[in-house]
Parts: C-alpha cells; structure tokens; sequence
C-alpha cells in the first residue's frame, strides 16, 4: 500500500477481494453507505461492516488476507466483530524467500546525516544518559535513592550533555538457575543496556547474595571497573544509607567523564530504530503502520536497522515475512519462533487469540490474525535480514525480527537491549509510554486521539484517511526520526515517561 487509501462517505474498502469494509465515520443503522448497502446496524469508528453476504464457516477477509471465519451466516451491511467472527485453523504457504527482493543502499557520500554521540567502539548514540542499574529486585530501592538524590542535587544543570540519570528498577534477579532461561535473558538484557550506546555512564548496584551475581556477569562479558563503569553491593558497602551515599558520590566522579562528549554528524546507517505498536485500533494497519512502514523502507534504503518485535502480534502474518526472508533460514527461524509460542501459550492454558486487549477490540480489531496483518504493516516492504532472540545483540542491517512478547515495555525492552537508539511507536487508542534511555516517537493513528492526547502525541497519521499519501507521511516520519536523533525531544521525554518501562521478559522457573 504505497498511497492513501481513497475513501467515499462513510466506507473504505481496502483490498478488492475484501468482503469487509471500514468505517471511517459512525455509521448510524439504516444508513446508506458508500458500498450501496443498508447498514444494517450501528457501525463504530475503525470498526468492519460485511460488503456481502458471508455464509457460517466462510472466511472473513481483510488486506485480502483471512482475519477469521463467520460464526454464523452474516448478512450483507451487518456489523461483523467477535460475536460473529471466530479464528479458526490456518494453514499457510510460507514461500520461503521467493519474494526477497535486494535493496539498493545509498552510498555513505548521499546518505542523511543526524548529529549523535559517536562512542568508543563505533556505536553511535542518540542520547547520553547514566543509567543506575540492579542485578536484583532487593537493591531496587536502593538505585532509585541514588538517582533521586541526584535529580533533586540539581548538579545535572552543571553537565549539559548528559540527558539524565534513570534507575533501570528490575523485580527478578534471585532464586534462579544460573544456567537457565531467566539467567540468560537478565544477562542479555542487562549486559544490552549496560552497553547500549546512549547510556554514557553506568553503575550497577546489587544486594550480594543474589543467584544474578554481579563477577558472574562481569567475567562473562569481560567487564573492569573505569571511569564510567562501576558496581556495588548494599552487603559489601554496609547496607542502605551507606550505599546510597557512596553510589551519589561514585556518580558525580562519573559524570565529567560522561559529559565530555559532544554531537558530532554522524549517518543515518547508524539507526537501529525499534517499531512498537500499543493500543492499536481499527485504524493502526491503514495509517500509522503502514506509514511507518514506508519510513523503514526510506530507513532501509540509508543502510539503517528497523527491528519488528512483538510475535504474538504477527502471528497470522508470518507468511508475509517468511516471503520477504534473505533465506529460507531465516524464514525457518520464524517460523520456528510462532510453533514455540504456539506451545507456549498451550503448557499456560491460554491461546494466541487471546492477545487483542478490550481497547483493541473497542478500536474495531476482532481477533489476533486482523491486529497481526496491521502491526506486520510497520516493517516495510524490503528483505528480512534476520530473526534474533529476545534481547540479543543486532548486528545486521537493514529490516530484522527480534522474538519478543506484545506486551509493550516487555517487548521494547528487549529491542532496546539489542542495541536500539531510538523508537517508533504507533497507537490508536492513545498508548502513554516512555524508554529511557531511547527516545520514544508517538505516533496516533487517527486525528481524535491525536487532538485529543496532544501532550503525548509526536505524529498524527490520521490525515492519510483525509488524503494525505502514506508515502508522504513516510517521509514526515523518517525526517522526524533524523531530528530526534540529533537531540530534539519527544512528547514522552518532555513528560519526563522511561523511570519505569525497564521490564526484562520473565521466562522459565522462579524457584
């Protein structure tokens, strides 16, 4: 979907083998609408309508993809959403790497440019924060004295590049197997944040007898003590008061050396933006993510990194990235991705089904397949490089997947982990939602919520139903993207969201 969809009245239909249609207005009951049919019933916002008649058992069609199957026979002009809509079995041909299409990338000489933080080891980041972070749920406390006291000091006024200090606040870190699954992921993730490019400055605090070690930690990624690089337990130190006063203190030696920094140009090859989408509505897949999709593309074709998360919101969908797959590897490591949640939700007695949130389902979506075809929307249209493991670190360029859940600070989290320096993040219903140290981009995908939430809102991606192409809100997208990369702040920074978004994806046995 390269341009704006044309609506007429009050209906747009969006595929030609749709028998589907959406209200772009309410349509109140008996109401002619644009598809010369009477709307049998009232038809919300973003909400379908049957353009035809769909007898019991039949697929429901959206995107020209399946989003369901009829309950029951539906009659043409009907309201059709969960009451009369079911998921059904799915069978998909994945066409493993038949639809991978080579990009073209821009040399460096005509790439755009932003002005970042270029660091040591040649990450480049998009802001400069010292992050207080816990090895444990018991020294949580703790990091939050030590990043209070030195937010209230007002000390920071005296470091002009550095953006803040953030306690990075865990609840797990004990009673673990140190050579399972949550101990691999705490490490991933920690060690991923610990390294990410705009934390200039790190401390990490532990209680001491936690099964999350700090030297255990330290020896697996060959950590040493620097300047801007320091741990330490309330055990060791002599508890509460003490540690909160020696980490302030171990922070204000820190920060001349993180503050000794300065923007420099730097290519947009050196993004590694994280798509999210959050309360997302029947709008999400015909404006914002398809918009953000095309800004991807332009991402893409600078030689920059998206990564695509959330795997339970592109279950359904996963033949449309299996397509797009470099090889058929990589499209066999997302498949391999969907059949472990598909357990995964079976061994906790749950379904993949049971993912569209009441405010999602409020917003018009019906089941997982119809939300999955509208988030898949926010990776573009150019090759899949790569699946990751949560948190892992991305190294290739271009479009990528990172395993993830759809919660959103789970999810963001991980991406971020992996080496993300800025996000992108679509919503219908009005997400309020920060990530320290990596700026969030709010991008609402109807004008109401826009207006209506102007104080957390970056974009409005409303005005695509109103005419605007999406490839022109494409582009608004990745202009905005390069801006925030060079330092200017989003409606989350401004609100001061991130303190509390740190949420490490919690998976296997807490003993």
């Amino acid at each position: 979907m390269n341009e704006a969809p044309r609506p007429s009245h009050h209906m747009l239909r969006l595929n030609a083998a749709d028998n589907v249609v959406v209200a772009i207005t309410t349509v109140e009951k008996g109401a002619a609408t644009s598809e010369d049919i009477l709307a049998l019933e009232r038809i919300g916002k973003g909400h379908k309508m049957a353009a035809a008649e769909i007898a019991a058992g039949a697929p429901v069609r959206k995107f020209g993809q399946i989003i369901g199957f009829a309950k029951i026979n539906i009659a043409a002009g009907a309201w059709v959403h969960e009451h009369n809509i079911a998921m059904g079995e799915l069978s998909h041909d994945y066409a493993f790497a038949e639809g991978a299409t080579p990009v073209d990338v821009l040399p460096l000489e005509k790439q755009a440019t932003f002005q970042g933080f270029r660091r040591a080891k040649g990450k480049v980041g998009t802001r400069n924060y010292i992050g207080i972070m816990t090895s444990v749920n018991c020294s949580a406390t703790v990091a939050g004295f030590i990043a209070e006291e030195i937010n209230r000091s007002g000390i920071l006024k005296d470091y002009k590049n550095i953006d803040g200090v953030v306690a990075l606040r865990m609840d797990n870190g004990c009673v673990i197997d140190f050579r399972g699954a949550i101990f691999d992921i705490l490490k991933r993730t920690s060690w991923g944040y610990a390294s990410n490019p705009n934390m200039g400055g790190v401390m990490m605090v532990g209680l001491g007898c936690e099964g999350f070690q700090i030297p255990r930690f330290k020896e697996a990624y060959g950590i040493v003590e620097s300047e801007t690089f320091r741990t330490m337990t309330i055990q060791e130190t002599g508890g509460t008061r003490k540690t909160v006063a020696a980490g302030v203190e171990a922070v204000k030696q820190m920060m001349p050396f993180v503050n000794d920094v300065k923007r420099e140009t730097c290519y947009a090859s050196e993004l590694i933006v994280a798509l999210q989408c959050g309360g997302s509505d029947g709008y999400s897949g015909i404006t914002a993510n398809p918009a953000l999709g095309a800004a991807v593309d332009l991402l893409v074709k600078q030689g920059g990194t998206a990564i695509l998360s959330e795997t339970p919101e592109i279950y359904g969908a996963e033949h449309l990235l299996t397509r797009r797959a470099a090889t058929r590897e990589v499209g066999e490591k997302l498949v391999e991705v969907i059949h472990w949640w598909e357990d995964y939700t079976k061994r906790n007695l749950m379904e993949m089904n049971n993912n569209p949130s009441p405010g999602n389902k409020l917003g018009g979506l019906s089941t997982i397949l119809e939300k999955s075809l509208g988030a898949a929307a926010k990776g573009g249209t150019t090759t899949l490089r790569e699946v990751y493991r949560y948190a892992e670190p991305v190294t290739a360029k271009g479009f990528v997947f990172m395993d993830t859940p759809g919660y959103d600070p789970v999810s963001a989290t991980g991406q971020v982990a992996g080496g993300a320096n800025l996000l992108c993040f679509t919503t219908g219903r009005g997400s309020a939602y920060g990530c320290k140290p990596v700026p969030s981009i709010k991008l609402a995908t109807n004008s109401d919520v826009y207006h209506r939430m102007i104080d957390d809102m970056d974009i409005n991606c409303g005005d695509i139903i109103e005419g605007v192409s999406i490839a022109d809100k494409g582009q608004e997208i990745f202009e905005m993207i390069l801006k925030v990369a060079s330092g200017q702040t989003t409606k989350s920074e401004d609100l001061g969201y991130g303190d509390n978004e740190f949420v490490p994806w919690q998976v296997g046995a807490v003993m």
